[in-house]
């Protein structure tokens, strides 16, 4: 039985502990709010810690380290964590810079451990599905593709705390939409060229990058898309969609979160019904992304246990921190 500690007691982090029940046992959790960390450890039964450094130098026992803090400190904790022996299951995204992720894979390379980065959108039934078309070539050549992101949040997600700060958060595109970065590149791979806008339109009050983007993409295999994104969305998320158009074959996957095969016209082929996924994470007055946190962990274990393949590598993550740099960095701030 695996034992594991959790860095920081947010909201994903309840996610993380009731997974962890299922395959080994959480011994430690930590968070420099010690309120929050004595509350999160007493309703898990586990020791709260209020320093990172204090749970490395006295919990020798931990196998797995859980990094949930800001995007800001994914890096750094991720690093210590590698340093003190652990294996390290970092959330998304890996950080938020790729001088930052290429520390962390070198160090996961010296210190011979595993890192681990969530990308659990992989596992949705529809991506699955699509994933195999594509290898199997089933659509062809594929000529574009567009990608959608419409979700809502509100003011409240952004008082009081780390998002919305540029340092921590980092910007939509990682907080927010690093799971539809992931999967674009993982069907269609590395991108070559970018262009597009970005803008903050006033809605909330320190909120230190932009709500709203577009960008065209280039693709390496020279696929053509555009990514259309905002938190604008009146009230509650509205979708997640990516279509693919292919010599072959067009296909969208859709819903609120990529949950949904919304459309297929496939040459001899034809995706059976899907069974139905988990349901999205719910956080009181806003929803994030597919809760497929147990296929993450039981991929974990057989990872640490028998040299499975990840599902997602840090190889992977370094890809989707690349691809928001580039788009950022080509990306107009209207």
């Amino acid at each position: 039985m695996y034992k594991f500690a959790i860095i920081g007691c947010g909201r994903i982090a309840h996610r993380h502990a009731e997974n962890i029940m299922r395959v080994g046992k959480l011994i430690s959790v930590c968070d420099i709010d010690k309120n929050k960390a004595d509350d999160f450890g007493a309703l898990y039964n586990s020791k709260a810690w209020y320093s990172i450094d204090d749970l490395l130098k006295q919990e020798k026992e931990i196998d797995v380290i859980c990094v949930c803090t800001p995007n800001g400190l994914h890096a750094e904790h991720s690093i210590k964590s590698l340093q003190g022996g652990k294996h390290v299951l970092c959330e998304k995204p890996m950080c938020i810079a790729m001088e930052a992720a290429w520390s962390m894979i070198d160090t996961a390379h010296f210190f011979r451990r595993k890192l681990y980065i969530i990308k659990q959108n992989r596992f949705n039934a529809p991506i699955q599905f699509v994933k195999k078309l594509l290898d199997d070539g089933k659509l062809g050549k594929i000529s574009s593709f567009q990608l959608n992101c419409f979700w809502n949040r509100p003011q409240q997600y952004y008082d009081g705390g780390w998002r919305g700060s540029k340092i921590m958060d980092g910007g939509l595109l990682y907080t927010q939409f690093s799971h539809f970065i992931d999967l674009l590149y993982w069907f269609l791979g590395d991108v070559e060229e970018v262009t597009g806008y970005r803008k903050n339109s006033g809605m909330r009050n320190y909120l230190e990058f932009e709500d709203t983007g577009t960008a065209i993409l280039k693709m390496k295999t020279g696929a053509l898309g555009n990514i259309n994104y905002t938190i604008n969305s009146f009230q509650k998320n509205m979708e997640g969609s990516l279509t693919i158009f292919g010599e072959k074959g067009t296909v969208k996957i859709g819903g609120q979160y990529l949950n949904v095969l919304e459309y297929q016209q496939i040459h001899d082929h034809v995706i059976p019904l899907l069974p139905a996924g988990n349901k999205a994470n719910e956080y009181g007055f806003y929803q994030g992304s597919m809760s497929n946190h147990d296929k993450v962990y039981q991929n974990l274990v057989d990872v640490i246990q028998h040299n499975a393949a990840m599902a997602a590598s840090s190889n992977d993550g370094l890809k989707t921190v690349q691809i928001i740099e580039k788009i950022y960095a080509a990306a107009e701030n209207l």
